[in-house]
C-alpha cells in the first residue's frame, strides 16, 4: 500500500519516436561536454541533463539502458579525448566502460520517473552514478563529474556545504526540473501551479548558490615559489631520451633562475618552493648525481623545496613521492601518492594484462600506494600535498585538509597529455576543492597548467603550457573548515540512499501493481 501510493496514477503522454529519444540522448551528452573546460560553458550542464532525462521518460527499463549508454558515449567520447595519446584503443575502451554507468543510471531513472517528485530522485541517482564511476573498476575513475564543470558557475559555492556531490546534485536537479517542465509543456499540461513551481525551482537553485556565504580572509599568508620546468618532447608517450636527467635539470635550472631573480629583487623571497610530480624520475636516494643536482638548487634558493620524485621501493616497486628537501639537512619528511593511475602507475590483473597487451609493459616497476595523508611541514606552514590524479578523489583531498594541510599543493605531471583538454579539466577540479575546503590551492605542473587558486575559486595566476615558468605567489593560509570538510561523505551517502530507496520503492510498486492486475 505504501509503495503503490507513491507512484503517480497518471502521467503526461510524452512518447517521441525511438530516433527522437536517441537524438535527445546524444544532444544532452554533447551539451554536457560543452560545460567542461576548455570551453567551460557551465550553463550547458543543466541544459544537457534535461534532454538526457527526457529521453528515457516513459520507456521500459530495457530500452532505457541503450538510450542511457548512447548519452554516455556522446559525452565521454569528447570529454575523454585526452586519453588518445596513450592509444585510440585505450580511449575507446575507457569510454565504453564509463558509459555503462550512464546506462544503469538511465535504467534506474526510467523506474523512478513514474513516481511523484521524480526530478528529486533522478538527481540523486546522478550522484549515485558518479559515485559508482569513482569507485569501480580498479579503484574508480572520478573524472568528468558534473561538479567539475562548475568552476565559474553560480552552483560553485554549494561545494562549501556538501562538497562536489552536492554541486553535482544541484546541477542535475536543475536539469531534471527543466525536463519535468518540458514534458508538461510538450503534452500541453499547462497547470499554472505545476509550471510556476517548477520554473521557480529552476531559477532558485543557482540563485541560492550565489548567496551561500564563504569564509573570510584570516590574515595569514605564505610566499610559495612555483617551478614549471617544462619537458622536451619526442612524440608519443616517451620523453626525449637525449639526456637521462633532462627533466630534473630543467626544474633545477628554473629554480636557480628563481633564486637569482629573488636576489635581484624581482620577486619576494619565498618561504618554500614547489616542484611538480615527476620532476625527477631518477631516484635521488640512489643516484648521487640526482641528489647533487637537487641539493644544489635547494641550497641556492635557500628555502625548503617540495620535490616530486619517483623513488625505488626494493628492487621491483616504486612510489610517487613528495619529498621535503631542506637546504641544510637535505631530504626529510615525505608523502607517498595514495590513489595510483591504473595502467599508468600500476597494472591491474597484471599477469593477464601483460600477457594480452605488450604496451602494458610501459608501466615498468609497479607503484605502491601510500596510506597516510599529505600533511607536510614545509617552512612556516603545513602544506596539504595532493598528487595529480588524486585531486579528483573527494576522500583523499578531504583527508589531507582534515590532517591540517593549508594551503593545498597539487603536484602534477601532464606531459603526456599536453595541449589536450586534460590540463584545464584538472585545473577546474582545483577550483572546486578550493571552495569545498576554504583553502588556497597551488597546482604545479611539469608542462602546465600551474596556477594559484584563491579560496573562493578564482584564479589569480596561471601559466601557459609547454613553457618553462616560475613565480612567487602569496597564498592565503586558512584553517577554518567548511561544513563540507566537517561532514565529509555524508551528504553524498544521504543523496545516494535517497535515490536507491526511490528505485527500490518504484520496483516494489511495479511488482505490486502487476500482482493486483493478475488478481
Amino acid at each position: 500500500m505504501l509503495a503503490t501510493a507513491t507512484v503517480r496514477s497518471t502521467a503526461p503522454a510524452f512518447a517521441p519516436p525511438t530516433w527522437g529519444r536517441a537524438a535527445l540522448a546524444i544532444a544532452g551528452g554533447l551539451l554536457i561536454f560543452l560545460a567542461f573546460p576548455p570551453l567551460g560553458l557551465w550553463f550547458c550542464a543543466p541544459l544537457g541533463v534535461a534532454p538526457v532525462i527526457a529521453s528515457v521518460y516513459g520507456v521500459r527499463p530495457r530500452r532505457a539502458l541503450w538510450i542511457g549508454y548512447l548519452a554516455g558515449l556522446a559525452f565521454m567520447l569528447p570529454a575523454m579525448a585526452w586519453v588518445r595519446p596513450i592509444g585510440e584503443d585505450a580511449w575507446l575502451a575507457l569510454v565504453a566502460i564509463e558509459s555503462v554507468f550512464w546506462a544503469v543510471q538511465a535504467l534506474l531513472v526510467s523506474l523512478v520517473i513514474r513516481m511523484r517528485l521524480w526530478p528529486l530522485w533522478a538527481a540523486c541517482l546522478w550522484v549515485l552514478q558518479e559515485r559508482g564511476r569513482s569507485t569501480f573498476p580498479v579503484g574508480g575513475f572520478p573524472w568528468a563529474r558534473l561538479a567539475f564543470s562548475q568552476g565559474t558557475a553560480p552552483y560553485l559555492k554549494y561545494a562549501s556545504l556538501g562538497g562536489a556531490p552536492l554541486v553535482t546534485f544541484t546541477v542535475a536537479l536543475t536539469g531534471c526540473l527543466l525536463a519535468y517542465l518540458a514534458v508538461h509543456l510538450f503534452t500541453r499540461d499547462y497547470r499554472e501551479r505545476v509550471v510556476a513551481l517548477t520554473a521557480a525551482g529552476v531559477v532558485a537553485l543557482p540563485v541560492v548558490g550565489m548567496l551561500v556565504p564563504l569564509h573570510g580572509d584570516e590574515g595569514k599568508t605564505v610566499n610559495i615559489g612555483v617551478i614549471q620546468g617544462s619537458v622536451p618532447r619526442n612524440g608519443g608517450l616517451g620523453l626525449s631520451e637525449a639526456e637521462p636527467a633532462v627533466v630534473l635539470k630543467n626544474h633545477a635550472a628554473e629554480t636557480h633562475r628563481l633564486a637569482e631573480a629573488v636576489r635581484a629583487g624581482k620577486y619576494p623571497k619565498p618561504d618554500l618552493v614547489v616542484w611538480p610530480e615527476n620532476s625527477t624520475d631518477i631516484d635521488p636516494y640512489r643516484s648521487p648525481e640526482a641528489y647533487a643536482i637537487i641539493d644544489a638548487a635547494v641550497k641556492d634558493v635557500g628555502v625548503p623545496v617540495l620535490v616530486g620524485a619517483v623513488v625505488a621501493i626494493g628492487d621491483d616497486s616504486r612510489a610517487t613521492r613528495s619529498v621535503v628537501w631542506d637546504p641544510v639537512t637535505g631530504p626529510g619528511d615525505h608523502y607517498d601518492k595514495q590513489k595510483l593511475v591504473p595502467f599508468g602507475e600500476f597494472t591491474p590483473y597484471k599477469d593477464l594484462v601483460l600477457s594480452l597487451f605488450e604496451r602494458a609493459n610501459l608501466v615498468g616497476r609497479q607503484s605502491i600506494p601510500g596510506d597516510e595523508p599529505g600533511d607536510l611541514k614545509v617552512g612556516p606552514v603545513t602544506v596539504g600535498a595532493v598528487s595529480c590524479y588524486e585531486v579528483a578523489f573527494d576522500t583523499v583531498v578531504n583527508g589531507t585538509v582534515r590532517a591540517g594541510g593549508s594551503p593545498l599543493v597539487v603536484q602534477t605531471n601532464n606531459a603526456t597529455y599536453e595541449l589536450s583538454n586534460l590540463p584545464p579539466q584538472q585545473l577546474a577540479m582545483s577550483r572546486i576543492r578550493a571552495v569545498e575546503h576554504n583553502r588556497a590551492v597551488i597546482p604545479v605542473a611539469t608542462t602546465g597548467i600551474s596556477a594559484h587558486v584563491a579560496p573562493d575559486g578564482s584564479i589569480l595566476w596561471e601559466t601557459p603550457e609547454l613553457v618553462a615558468a616560475m613565480n612567487v605567489v602569496t597564498a592565503q593560509v586558512r584553517t577554518s573548515d567548511t561544513l563540507a570538510t566537517r561532514v565529509g561523505v555524508w551528504p553524498e551517502i544521504i543523496l545516494m540512499m535517497a535515490g536507491t530507496g526511490a528505485a527500490v520503492v518504484a520496483v516494489a510498486s511495479g511488482v505490486a501493481a502487476r500482482r493486483s492486475r493478475r488478481d
